[in-house]
């Protein structure tokens, strides 16, 4: 059996604070500017574990190539309408959301 890292540890502590959440609920996280979207093709609990280690560099190329942004309005107003779920998590002081996968 292989020794868990410190790194590991901490992937799995945000996995565990990870959760679905109905976007409503976020409502006064999007207002204050501080809810993070993630694109569906980048793994929540990565891009999470990434920002909390301060990953600047790769959370840059992200946030460049436009995989990770504030909730433009337009999805905001999509996802309340649709009253969505999202999967969300905390990395303070943001909440990354991220569009629920349906499967093909």
């Amino acid at each position: 059996m292989s020794k868990m890292t410190e790194q590991d540890i901490k992937r799995a502590s945000v996995n565990l604070e990870t959760a679905q959440i109905a976007w409503r609920e976020l409502q006064r996280f999007f207002a204050s500017g501080s809810a993070i979207a993630v694109n569906g093709d980048l793994d929540l609990i990565e891009v999470a574990f990434q920002i909390s280690e301060d990953n600047r560099t790769q959370v840059a190329q992200w946030m460049e190539s436009g995989q990770i942004a504030r909730v433009a309005d337009a999805q905001a107003l999509a996802w309340y309408e649709a009253d969505a779920i999202v999967w969300a998590v905390v990395v303070r002081p943001y909440v990354l959301v991220q569009s629920i996968k349906i499967p093909d």
